[in-house]
């Protein structure tokens, strides 16, 4: 009975490494995160839309928000659905309220929406320290639930932590988890490799340069480029470590392995830089934010894994997709993000070469303007559209701003098109506006007048569900932009003055 006990064992241990090994042989992927703290927080249906021109196929929600979900339907974007921690509690007290759960924001998704993973809770270890005691049972409630629907081996659950349950994390072959959390990390870590799942990890370089006083240097937190000389090596292992985020997802694995735990591979739920803040955080700077996003890409989507694993993919989700103005705490809190609510990138990546996800870079570009044979009423009215029900914020066309030259009906609408056709993330159908519109490589911008294509900061547009114009529809809209009078309608100059008046405040 013991020989065939221990056959069991050595055969239940080779499978888990053999999952873990065959990660090498998957390509990590980048994702993003979708906060909503946005005052402006643009339609399930134009997220959608971003995602598609930006070409992300991985997403991660703070929550199972139902428009989203339904937004997110026939797209094939993998989603990572979250258990919000306030529902924390009543999931790991109650199988049958996880039951719900499951049913409710899983079960009548898919298989239309790709969901692939459950976040239970977010940083809970640290940030709802007194739910601790129930993170693993509602992982196990989740689950079971997930095995009575079939679905468990479709759909992962796992709980992002935080890199800071990591004590003493370099050199990393010296780190362990905080000694007073494993009573809920082993049982954690066991369901996790009873599962096949992975260890949800949230990396900040950003904050462990800030933290550090000085010791860490900045270019090893953005991946720049080091010397031999000044690359970090683990005394114990001789590794040499070249950024900061490979060096904490080692620190993971090494402090799985001081638990015993071996073969559980590390995800990377959040990661990014921010690119505005006080003058107490000073290298929060566009400049910052693009070279480590655009550094981190590269190096994901590169599949070299990190020092202690090697081509083991480190797939890592951006945090995040929009800077969001209404998070609570400093301004570098709400900067965080890849692209304005408009929809147009807070900083052009640096990605040319690096595979396709984001191609919010130059290479490749798009932008909508107005045909040159069209009909001049007809390409009047679709501008008046824009200007219009189509929300553009049509500021940058006022007189002695920078877009009024040359002040003609067709300069004025490929403006206004192409804020239109980026605000709806370039998706099909928003560059037609009855036919007078069309696509073109060529960027149109001149001057000092920057089209939201190029990622221009002229004036910023609202977020609406409007659909622009197509040749089967009418604008129905009368003449609120004349140029044989060369100026805006009464009422749309007051309300351009109430918003840049608001803007000033």
């Amino acid at each position: 009975m013991k020989s065939s006990m221990d056959f069991l064992v050595l055969l239940l241990l080779i499978s888990h490494l053999v999952a873990f090994a065959f990660s090498a042989n998957e390509d990590a992927f980048v994702g993003v995160n979708i906060g909503t703290d946005v005052s402006d927080m643009p339609s399930p249906a134009q997220v959608v839309a971003l995602l598609k021109a930006q070409q992300i196929r991985h997403v991660r929600l703070f929550d199972a928000d139902q428009a989203m979900l339904l937004a997110l339907a026939h797209t094939e974007i993998r989603v990572i659905v979250s258990v919000p921690n306030d529902q924390l509690l009543g999931i790991g007290q109650s199988n049958s309220t996880a039951a719900n759960w499951v049913s409710r924001n899983i079960l009548s998704h898919v298989p239309a929406t790709n969901i692939t993973a459950i976040a239970i809770g977010s940083e809970v270890l640290t940030t709802l320290p007194n739910a601790a005691p129930l993170l693993v049972s509602a992982m196990k409630f989740i689950h079971s639930a997930l095995v009575a629907a079939n679905l468990d081996t479709k759909i992962k659950v796992s709980t992002p932590h935080s890199s800071f349950i990591i004590l003493d994390s370099f050199p990393p072959s010296q780190a362990f988890f905080n000694r007073s959390l494993d009573p809920v990390m082993v049982p954690l870590l066991k369901f996790l490799q009873d599962t096949d799942s992975y260890f949800m990890l949230n990396v900040y370089p950003y904050y462990d340069y800030m933290k550090s006083n000085g010791v860490i240097a900045l270019d090893y937190a953005l991946f720049r480029p080091l010397p031999p000389n000044k690359e970090a090596v683990d005394s114990n292992t001789l590794l040499h470590y070249t950024n900061v985020f490979d060096a904490v997802v080692d620190a993971a694995y090494f402090s799985m392995s001081y638990l015993n735990f071996t073969n559980i591979p590390v995800m990377v739920t959040e990661s990014g830089w921010p690119s505005k803040a006080d003058s107490s955080e000073p290298d929060a700077t566009l400049d910052n934010a693009n070279t480590y996003n655009s550094n981190l890409i590269r190096h994901v989507l590169n599949n070299t894994g990190t020092p202690k694993h090697p081509g083991i993919a480190v797939s890592t989700y951006i945090y995040e997709l929009y800077n969001e103005d209404l998070r609570p705490g400093s301004i570098s809190e709400k900067n965080w993000g890849l692209f304005d609510s408009n929809g147009v990138p807070v900083y052009i990546m640096h990605l040319t070469g690096s595979g396709t996800v984001l191609t919010n870079d130059t290479t490749n570009q798009t932008y909508c303007v107005a045909k040159e044979n069209a009909d001049k009423k007809m390409v009047q009215a679709a501008l008046d559209w824009a200007c219009g029900p189509g929300k553009v914020d049509c500021t940058p066309l006022l007189q002695e701003n920078p877009c009024y030259d040359p002040n003609t009906v067709f300069a004025h609408a490929s403006y206004a098109f192409d804020a239109y056709y980026h605000k709806m993330g370039m998706a099909d159908g928003t560059c037609n506006f009855n036919g007078v519109a069309k696509v073109t490589t060529t960027d149109p911008s001149h001057g000092s007048c920057i089209y939201p294509g190029s990622g221009g900061r002229n004036g910023t547009f609202t977020n609406s569900s409007s659909v622009a114009p197509s040749s089967d529809s009418a604008s129905g809209c009368h003449s609120q932009y004349s140029h044989d009078v060369h100026t805006l309608s009464r009422s749309l100059i007051v309300g351009l003055l109430t918003l840049l008046t608001a803007a000033s405040l």
